[in-house]
């Protein structure tokens, strides 16, 4: 497979952005369970034009990352891994897997239950913290796995975006929700006008968004809504779809994640552990992330290739791609993202997202490990 520049460009800053990312989530717990915690956890409560901090960096700044992921997915349909079905099959099944069985394994502890909502936490995949640990192994990982996981958790990112525009909606306000889709409309029109000037495109989508979030679909979803709006033309280097791309991968590794990182792992770890681990909850999550993510990758996938809708590279072999599953427990940014979505409880919801690093961080270190020694006498150059 070959790498194109753009993609060789997101792979640098994703794994770049990954262990910015590892940083940044250190010192926040740090912060959180040292003796300036109470402070710092409420400097994100702090109450700025009707909403807090937190809320502003999770509903407005998340929304540039959406754009981000949006604009990424366009250009894998059109030119990427997924524009040739053969090709794209691979890492849909495996993402269909990776999300359906993690999703099961939840609701075998908690259905029915109070907590049932969080079946979507553990099927998420940080393409970050995926790629910043890949990028460990160095040059022995070959370029089909990088486009693998890549695409795998891009994917993976489409389906938390429809789980969360259909499952966690909870209250629907049609006036504001069908202005935000009338002004979408316009922005379609104004690409098949060939208008590639970028600027009425993020005048309407400021608009789109104000609306969206007073609709009760989470505004989030604007960023992608945005993205298949803007021009890809031929996807080439002058094209407005990546002109943007290009603009946004460092401002969101280097920026945007890191905040939010900081602000959604201000956790205060409490001496209770035994409690916390013992909860549904944290073990539907711990066992969807660990075991359920590369279960139901490997299993889709070797039905699918049995069945002889896809087949592996000759680079890949399935000790890899159990690797990469693995990896693809590493849930964090969108895990997180869907938690603060699914429960309403502070505690519950701040047990989740210890769980669900200590789940990212165990499968991370599992990953790692089955990659080093399946690829350690693999030395191929991108």
């Amino acid at each position: 497979m070959k790498a194109t520049q753009l993609y060789k460009d997101f792979f640098e800053s994703e794994k770049s952005g990954g262990l910015v990312l590892i940083a940044f989530t250190l010192i926040s717990l740090f912060i959180a369970n040292s003796d300036f915690g109470n402070s710092y956890i409420h400097l994100w409560e702090t109450q700025f034009a009707g909403h807090s901090i937190e809320h502003w960096i999770n509903d407005g700044l998340m929304t540039i990352f959406f754009l981000l992921i949006g604009l990424e997915l366009e250009r894998e349909i059109y030119k990427g891994e997924l524009s040739h079905i053969k090709d794209a099959l691979l890492p849909i099944f495996g993402a269909l897997g990776g999300m359906l069985v993690p999703a099961l394994i939840f609701l075998l502890f908690n259905f029915g239950t109070n907590t049932q909502s969080g079946a979507g936490i553990p099927m998420a995949t940080d393409i970050a913290f995926a790629l910043g640990i890949l990028s460990l192994l160095g040059n022995r990982v070959p370029t089909s796995l990088k486009i693998f996981l890549t695409a795998l958790a891009v994917i993976d990112d489409l389906g938390a975006i429809i789980i969360i525009a259909i499952f966690y909606t909870k209250t629907l306000l049609w006036a504001n929700l069908l202005i935000a889709l009338g002004i979408f409309a316009c922005l379609l029109i104004l690409n098949r006008l060939k208008v590639n000037n970028l600027i009425p495109y993020l005048i309407g989508g400021v608009i789109i968004w104000y609306f969206m979030l007073h609709s009760g679909v989470h505004a989030t979803i604007t960023g992608v809504l945005l993205a298949f709006a803007i021009p890809f033309g031929d996807g080439g280097e002058k094209t407005p779809s990546y002109l943007l791309q290009h603009f946004l991968h460092k401002p969101v590794a280097f920026i945007i994640m890191p905040i939010f990182a900081l602000a959604n792992t201000a956790i205060i770890i409490g001496s209770d552990f035994n409690s916390i681990i013992s909860q549904n909850y944290s073990i539907g999550i711990a066992l969807g992330l660990i075991i359920g993510k590369p279960l139901g990758i490997i299993t889709i996938l070797f039905l699918a290739i049995k069945l002889k809708f896809c087949q592996l590279p000759n680079e890949l072999n399935w000790k890899s791609i159990l690797g990469v599953g693995f990896l693809a427990g590493i849930g964090f940014t969108m895990s997180i993202f869907i938690t603060l979505l699914a429960f309403e409880d502070e505690t519950i919801i701040n047990n989740s997202k210890f769980i669900i690093l200590l789940s990212s961080l165990i499968a991370g270190i599992i990953g790692f490990i089955a990659l080093k020694l399946t690829l350690k006498e693999v030395h191929l150059e991108e």
